[in-house]
C-alpha cells in the first residue's frame, strides 16, 4: 500500500484518502467525498444530518500514465431529514460525478471535444479513452451543439458548392407503388468565401428548392449583409441566388472557367479520334501522346515541347487540325482572361471576347461553340470575378475536407451524422480564431 495523498486529481469535490500500487503495476485510488453540497437531497434540497449506509463506485477518469489509474469513490448514502420529500434516501453525487454515472463529466467532455476539435474520429477517441462509439457519439453530440447553437458569423461573400454525400437511397410506396427519393447523394455547402467562418451550414440536395430553403433558415438581416455569391457554373444556383438573394452579384472565377475549357479539349479528342480511327486512342497515337501538353498554358511549355507538339499535329492531317483548333481556343479564353483581369480598357477587352468568340463559331466544332456559348452566356458573372476577384476557392478546399472526414470515418449511414460531423471539421480554424479574438 502507498500512501500519497499528495496525488494531483483535479476532481472537484473529492480527495485522495489512500493509493494502492496493484500486482499488475496500476495504482488503485480511494476517494472520499469533500464537498458538503453533496449531502443535499437531489429531489428538495435539503442537507441531510442522518446516514443510512455506504455506497462504492467505481467511475472513470481521463488517463493518467500508460497504465491508467483505478477509482474507488467511498461516498454515503443519507436520509433525507424533510418529511414531505418523496426521495426518502440518497447518495452522495457531484457535479464532476453525477448519480449513477460510470464516467466522470470531464472525461465525458472531452471525449466530445476531441472528435469536435481534435478532428478524431469516433472510434478513434473511444479507443484512446476506453470507451464505447455510443458514448463518445453522445457526447461529440452534446458538444456540437455549441456550434450548431451558435450564431452565423456576418458574411459578405457567400460560396456555394456541391458535394457529393453518399449513394441515392429510394424507397417504394406501398400505396401508389411509386419510388420515392428519400437520400440525395449530394449536399450542397455554404461557405464563408471571404473571411474565416468556414462552412455556415448544409443542405441534402442542389436543387433551387434546395438552396432557397437553408437561405429561409437564416435571419433576413444576415442575408442582407451578403454583397457576392460565388459559384461554379451551375445554372440551378445562380437562379436559386436571384430569388433567395435578388441583391447580391454573382461571381464565377476563373478556375472552374478554364477546367471546363480543358474538358473541352479532352471531349474533342476523344470524340475526334472514336470517329475518324474507329477506336479508342492508343499510345501510338499522336493525339494520344500529346494529351497532356494539350492541357498544359503555353507559357508552361518550352519552345521545343511546343514545337513538337505542334508539328506532330499538323503532320496527322484532321485530326490534328481540329485538335489545334480547339487548342487554340482554349488559349484564346486564358488571354480574354488574363487581358480582362489585368486591362482598364474596356474597348481592348470586348475586342479579345469578340475574337474568341468568332474563332469559336468559326470552328465548326461543336464542343468548341458550345464552350463559347456558355462563356457569353455567363459573361456577367466571369466579368464580375474579374472587377472583385473574389472566388470560391475555399469551397473547393472545405470540399476536400468533407471527403477526407467522409473517408476516415470509412463512410456515413446516417446523413445528420454526417453534416455535424462535417460542421464541426471545417469551422474548427474559425473557432479557434474566435477563442484567440476573445483572449
Amino acid at each position: 500500500m502507498v500512501n500519497d495523498t499528495t496525488l494531483l486529481l483535479d476532481l472537484d469535490g473529492v480527495s485522495v484518502e489512500r493509493v494502492e500500487l496493484l500486482d499488475d503495476g496500476r495504482r488503485r485510488v480511494h476517494l472520499t467525498t469533500a464537498d458538503l453540497s453533496a449531502r443535499a437531497c437531489p429531489a428538495c434540497g435539503v442537507f441531510a444530518t442522518r446516514i443510512k449506509g455506504s455506497a462504492l463506485t467505481r467511475p472513470r477518469d481521463l488517463p493518467h500514465g500508460e497504465l491508467g489509474l483505478e477509482f474507488f469513490w467511498h461516498k454515503r448514502r443519507w436520509w433525507c431529514g424533510e418529511p414531505v420529500c418523496p426521495r426518502k434516501s440518497f447518495t452522495e453525487s457531484l457535479p464532476q460525478i453525477p448519480a449513477g454515472a460510470r464516467i466522470t463529466e470531464r472525461l465525458r467532455a472531452t471525449a466530445g471535444r476531441r472528435v469536435r476539435d481534435a478532428g478524431s474520429t469516433v472510434i478513434q477517441a473511444a479507443r484512446d479513452l476506453h470507451l464505447s462509439w455510443s458514448t463518445v457519439m453522445a457526447a461529440f453530440t452534446v458538444q456540437a451543439r455549441e456550434v450548431t447553437g451558435a450564431p452565423l458569423p456576418e458574411v459578405k461573400v457567400l460560396g456555394i458548392d456541391e458535394t457529393r454525400g453518399g449513394r441515392t437511397k429510394w424507397e417504394q410506396d406501398a400505396e401508389t407503388g411509386k419510388w420515392q427519393l428519400v437520400r440525395d447523394r449530394w449536399h450542397t455547402g455554404f461557405v464563408d468565401a471571404l473571411g474565416a467562418g468556414g462552412l455556415l451550414g448544409q443542405a441534402e440536395g442542389r436543387t433551387t428548392a434546395d438552396v432557397l430553403a437553408w437561405l429561409s433558415t437564416t435571419p433576413l438581416a444576415w442575408r442582407k449583409n451578403i454583397t457576392h455569391v460565388a459559384i461554379d457554373m451551375s445554372a440551378t444556383y445562380r437562379a436559386a441566388i436571384r430569388t433567395g438573394l435578388p441583391d447580391t452579384i454573382v461571381v464565377v472565377d476563373h478556375f472552374h472557367i478554364v477546367q471546363l475549357a480543358n474538358k473541352m479539349l479532352s471531349t474533342v479528342r476523344r470524340r475526334t479520334t472514336a470517329e475518324l480511327r474507329g477506336r479508342r486512342g492508343r499510345a501510338t497515337d499522336p493525339e494520344w501522346k500529346a494529351r497532356r501538353r494539350l492541357l498544359r498554358n503555353r507559357e508552361d511549355l518550352t519552345d521545343e515541347q511546343f514545337a513538337s507538339m505542334w508539328n506532330a499535329l499538323l503532320d496527322k492531317g484532321p485530326i490534328g487540325h481540329r485538335l489545334l483548333t480547339a487548342w487554340i481556343a482554349k488559349e484564346s479564353l486564358r488571354s480574354l482572361l488574363a487581358l480582362a483581369r489585368t486591362s482598364a480598357d474596356r474597348n481592348q477587352v470586348g475586342h479579345a471576347r469578340w475574337k474568341f468568340l468568332t474563332w469559336c463559331a468559326d470552328s465548326d466544332i461543336p464542343e468548341v461553340r458550345r464552350l463559347a456559348t456558355t462563356i457569353d452566356r455567363w459573361w456577367n458573372e466571369i466579368a464580375a470575378f474579374l472587377d472583385t476577384g473574389h472566388h470560391n476557392a475555399k469551397s473547393e478546399g472545405i470540399n476536400r475536407l468533407i471527403k477526407l472526414t467522409a473517408r476516415n470515418a470509412f463512410g456515413f449511414r446516417n446523413t445528420t451524422n454526417q453534416r455535424l460531423r462535417t460542421r464541426c471539421v471545417t469551422t474548427r480554424r474559425a473557432r479557434g480564431h474566435l477563442r484567440t479574438a476573445q483572449l
